[in-house]
């Protein structure tokens, strides 16, 4: 995703200024969002929330000490590393 991310935003920014893309056109736009899209749709099916796509944040339910948690990973964490509880989101993450 974070590659289709990049390569959508630099086709966004030469369409705008005008100039041809090495990336494609208007269509490939259009394709390139189905795609996101579908990762998306692919991540929410599996209950992972997609708090942010630049940078990714994804939160996955789980338990902590019998009470129910999110656990975090952020676009360049290399594993799971922080957690918060339900009500307290990204403000509120603790390392695990």
């Amino acid at each position: 995703m974070v590659l289709l991310r990049a390569d959508l935003a630099e086709l966004r920014a030469d369409l705008a200024a005008g100039s041809d893309s090495p990336h494609g056109g208007l269509a490939e736009v259009k394709g390139l969002e189905a795609r996101i899209y579908g990762i998306l749709d692919e991540l929410n099916e599996q209950e992972i929330q997609v708090k942010g796509v630049a940078p990714v944040l994804l939160d996955f339910p789980g338990e902590l000490d019998d009470r129910p948690v999110l656990w975090c990973w952020l676009e360049g964490d290399g594993e799971i590393r922080w957690y918060h509880r339900l009500e307290c989101g990204f403000s509120g993450r603790r390392r695990i």
